[in-house]
């Protein structure tokens, strides 16, 4: 089995750049200004225009500033993303303060930085750029101008109300951005788990590339090998110097060195090809054998069926999925794993089961799922599974890229134990091979 270690597609969080932050700035500003203007001109509301654009304009000198000094493509350092969001927070604290507090409806837009930061930054950063919005809303609450309105008839709203709006927005901030957080973790994860699974074919379809080359090079190199040999041979013969003839016997049996390991080379590769066709019990040896000598009696079976055995071409996503699921097979198995294959003129199938503890009824129904794990005691991880996470999602990706359904399910009381069925549709199986081999 291809280990993976998580260092090797786990990528960080990524970077917010300052592009983005900037457009949604420029937005912003645009949103409050054009707002100030209807408010002002269209609605003839009293509404302290001053202040107001000035906070704008400040909004706007900075973006012009950072688009002038920086490379507005660089990807923000979070602490960097996370000010600017903290610096649109107070913006638009310090805009509902000359215009109403919670009594304007914008306040809302207290929920957009924080929404924002949930997606892209860390988690403390967030909780940070929460706390700012609660507090700025809190402040808004107590201190602020009253809502521009009608002179002659002032709107007064019951401080139930604005409790109610206060609370809104903190239930808002809370809840938006724990659910946003989670759908894209579960993404991230999804990408780190796709990444894992094809850097494991990557690097198993590079080894029986190497293969092949390895085949190629011993085939290319045997014949000036072999005309080194037969000329240093036939000049030992000639030459009547001791010294000489010592150095042409050292190149005659270098070469001929040269010519067993090439010899040994080509019948590794002439038994393991990576386009030579198997069959269908030749990959289930292949994927047994590395699990025989860890204590776990491994049962064989194949049925006897009407139609000829199975044969497909050697393919490293199957080797590799079926071995990564035998393989959590022999680590919860207590003494037996048994592997049944079947096969008729429609289906070809393999069923690895085990006389484990089972698979819990929690997880069952999550089996293959990227980074699934479960924590559990000592006593309750003598009792079930745990920790079937990427390696099964990468087994069950590979196989279903083959054409396979993978299922899960535990024995039927009072036996006790797990069961990995993997069916292919025979013509799936047999694509690649040869269709006179495969009716031989």
């Amino acid at each position: 089995m291809t280990d993976v270690a998580a260092s090797d597609f786990r990528q960080p969080r990524s970077y917010v750049r300052l592009d983005t932050i900037l457009r949604l700035r420029w937005l912003a500003a645009l949103g409050q200004l054009v707002a100030i203007f209807v408010v002002a001109q269209g609605l003839e509301f009293d509404v302290p225009i001053v202040p107001c654009v000035c906070i704008i304009a400040f909004s706007a000198l900075l973006n012009l500033a950072l688009q002038i000094a920086f490379n507005p493509m660089q990807r923000l350092e979070p602490t960097y993303a996370a000010a600017l969001l903290a610096l649109n927070i107070v913006e638009l604290g310090a805009l509902l303060y000359f215009t109403g507090g919670l009594q304007n409806p914008f306040s809302f837009l207290f929920l957009a930085p924080v929404l924002i930061s949930a997606t892209v930054l860390p988690i403390r950063l967030t909780i940070a750029l929460g706390c700012l919005a609660v507090a700025c809303a809190s402040a808004l609450f107590f201190y602020h101008l009253p809502l521009p309105w009608d002179a002659d008839d002032p709107l007064v709203l019951p401080p139930i109300y604005l409790i109610g709006v206060w609370l809104s927005i903190l239930l808002a901030i809370g809840v938006t951005s724990l659910y946003a957080f989670q759908v894209t973790e579960e993404a991230r994860q999804l990408s780190d788990a796709l990444a894992a699974t094809e850097l494991v074919l990557t690097r198993e379809q590079h080894l029986t590339q190497l293969d092949g080359l390895a085949a190629a090079a011993a085939h290319e190199l045997g014949t000036p090998l072999s005309t080194i040999f037969l000329i240093s041979r036939e000049l030992e013969k000639t030459v009547h110097d001791p010294s000489l003839a010592g150095d042409l016997k050292t190149v005659r049996e270098q070469a001929q060195r040269c010519r067993d390991i090439l010899s040994k080379i080509a019948q590794l590769s002439s038994s393991g090809a990576p386009f030579d066709n198997m069959k269908l019990s030749t990959l289930i040896e292949e994927a047994v054998a590395p699990h025989r000598d860890f204590g776990v009696n491994i049962k064989v079976r194949l049925a006897v069926a009407a139609t000829p055995e199975p044969i497909g071409a050697r393919n490293p996503a199957i080797l590799y999925g079926v071995g990564n699921i035998l393989e959590n097979a022999v680590d919860f198995a207590h003494q037996t794993v048994e592997v049944n294959a079947w096969w008729n003129a429609e289906t070809v199938e393999i069923v690895i089961s085990d006389d484990g503890p089972g698979i819990a009824p929690d997880m069952l129904k999550r089996i293959g799922e990227p980074y699934l794990s479960r924590r559990r005691g000592a006593d309750e991880a003598q009792n079930a599974r745990g920790g079937l996470g990427l390696g099964v999602f990468i087994a069950r990706t590979l196989l279903e890229r083959t054409g396979a359904k993978v299922s899960f399910t535990n024995r039927i009381f009072p036996d006790h134990g797990a069961v990995a069925q993997i069916v292919w549709p025979r013509e799936s199986f047999e694509g690649d091979a040869p269709k006179s081999e495969s009716a031989s």
